[in-house]
């Protein structure tokens, strides 16, 4: 083999090597790698955002989205905000919260985040002994009232409904959690229980299942104060009948909304695919399948709850399916 020959075959596989090298890094660049921020391990936030993350991988061409663990609503609405995450899950009072520059401790205006849909309800449950002679919100003046533990969102929805109402300063706040404040509640050491989360739930059924209970009519009570016009992120919300032991009627109540968000950098095609992915009838099917607080996704709740801008492509998407948009929303 002449020494010429050799030299050319040592080119031809640099540049074969070259070529393959390029079109590798050609594949990769074409993969769109997006951030979801989800919740806790274990908590509702994080089910949600590992099946939307999920279903998108598999669905959209070209996308990759990973799941990543946070603290909550407010570091969520943080990430999407600085663009340390692309989507993330937000009370929808936390949006108007800090879109206004009015979260705890916090004056800073976080613009860059936007709904893109509702997923769930956290509703509140106002529960008293039925013995009591208490079925009235107005009722609970003077009594101890647990609310759930200091700092959380639970305290917080409380102080807020109570102050509403004008009650506020005339109950006494136990700050205890749920499974505490129902077994006090048992032992006649508190006088009603506050609880904001979906339903059913765990300490509420503790609550009945060792007593007669009665849920309050928190809807009637906030529609009769201001705790609308304060706070226009609540919404009205049914417990249905036969939901916990021994309530054999309808509670109506106020709830909070789990929204979908996405960052104002994402495009408007991308927001609107990932929509038609998840509100597909295989997609709400996989989601259901994720978590039972998806039996709420639909395309007649896709906009509930939701009182701050929506995602340009989310605009689109929700007009498409024949949604008339609040002002608050455009």
């Amino acid at each position: 083999m002449t020494k010429h020959t050799t030299s050319f075959r040592v080119l031809t596989t640099l540049a074969v090597a070259t070529v393959a090298s390029l079109g590798t890094g050609a594949a990769q660049a074409q993969t769109e790698r997006l951030a979801f921020s989800g919740g806790p391990d274990g908590g509702t936030f994080q089910y949600f955002s590992n099946g939307i993350s999920t279903r998108l991988s598999r669905t959209l061409d070209g996308v990759e989205v990973s799941n990543m663990a946070s603290a909550g609503s407010v570091e969520n609405l943080r990430r999407v905000n600085s663009r340390d995450a692309d989507f993330g899950i937000v009370y929808s009072g936390d949006m108007y919260l800090g879109q206004n520059g009015q979260l705890t401790n916090d004056t800073r205006k976080y613009r860059n985040a936007r709904a893109v849909s509702y997923l769930y309800g956290a509703p509140a449950h106002l529960i008293v002994l039925d013995g009591a002679g208490i079925t009235e919100v107005s009722q609970l003046e003077g009594k101890n009232v647990a609310v759930g533990p200091a700092g959380s969102g639970a305290a917080a929805s409380a102080q807020r409904f109570f102050e509403s109402v004008g009650l506020w300063d005339k109950i006494t706040p136990q700050y205890i959690g749920y499974n505490q404040g129902a077994s006090a509640l048992g032992d006649r050491q508190i006088d009603a229980l506050w609880v904001f989360a979906g339903f059913p739930n765990a300490s509420v059924i503790q609550a009945a299942s060792s007593n007669d209970i009665r849920l309050l009519q928190v809807h009637e009570a906030a529609s009769a104060g201001t705790l609308f016009q304060d706070h226009p992120y609540y919404a009205e919300v049914t417990i249905p009948a036969g939901t916990y032991p021994g309530v054999d009627y309808d509670v109506v109540t106020v709830q909070d909304s789990a929204l979908w968000v996405a960052g104002r950098h994402l495009s408007a095609d991308r927001v609107a695919d990932s929509l038609k992915q998840i509100y597909s009838e295989e997609g709400l099917t996989f989601m259901r399948s994720v978590s039972q607080a998806a039996a709420s996704m639909s395309i007649d709740t896709g906009t509930m709850g939701i009182v701050t801008p929506l995602h340009d492509g989310a605009k689109a998407f929700w007009t498409e399916q024949g949604k008339t948009l609040t002002e608050q929303q455009q």
